[in-house]
């Protein structure tokens, strides 16, 4: 294991991209993309958010353009004068498995930006406004997109639970109590304890 900081943040940023994917394997399509909240949160949404999310800090920041525009997952920055929410659902004719597909190639789009310049390196999210008062670093850079990634892997962990009971860190750490752990027990006694305050 290296103590280099860029190998260090690639490594989270690597488990975090995985364990997202992992949420959505699986399950059924329809299921995937199911809106589990009043906004709208699916989890084929969370992966096609975190997959252009990555797009535009590694690429469009630096001046690096997605190489496929074509794609079916690809959102354009032009595309959210029409659908402020275009990255946060599939079209029914994209099937999960192609977001997946393109989810991976957005990893080696952005990997190859991370590989290639130092974490010092400087560029400016147009989205950001004008590029003189807006510089970051790829070190900035990579901190915001794993915040920003671990934040909607708990969404995903949410819903994958409340979709199928699958739950954990990931298939060979779940970070939960042993099998055998008495769930309704414990749900019991919070029950209990969030009862002894008022509903009001």
């Amino acid at each position: 294991m290296t103590d280099q900081p860029k190998a260090i943040l690639k490594r989270y940023l690597q488990r975090d991209r995985e364990a997202l994917l992992w949420k959505i394997d699986g399950v059924r399509e329809r299921d995937a993309r199911l809106p589990r909240t009043p906004t709208g949160t699916s989890l084929v949404g969370i992966v096609k958010h975190c997959a252009n999310v990555e797009i535009g800090y590694f690429g469009l920041t630096f001046d690096r353009a997605w190489p496929t525009p074509e794609d079916a997952c690809y959102v354009p920055l032009t595309a959210y004068d029409d659908d402020p929410q275009a990255d946060w659902y599939l079209p029914a004719e994209v099937s999960t498995g192609d977001l997946v597909d393109f989810y991976r190639r957005v990893w080696e789009f952005s990997d190859a930006a991370i590989d290639g310049l130092p974490l010092d390196a400087t560029g400016a999210p147009p989205w950001w406004g004008p590029a003189a008062d807006n510089q970051v670093t790829l070190q900035h850079m990579l901190v915001r997109v794993i915040d920003d990634l671990a934040r909607h892997l708990g969404q995903a962990d949410v819903i994958r639970e409340s979709v199928d009971g699958a739950v954990g860190l990931d298939p060979l750490h779940p970070n939960i109590p042993d099998d055998g752990f008495d769930w309704a027990a414990y749900l019991a006694k919070l029950t209990r304890i969030a009862r002894r305050f008022p509903e009001e």
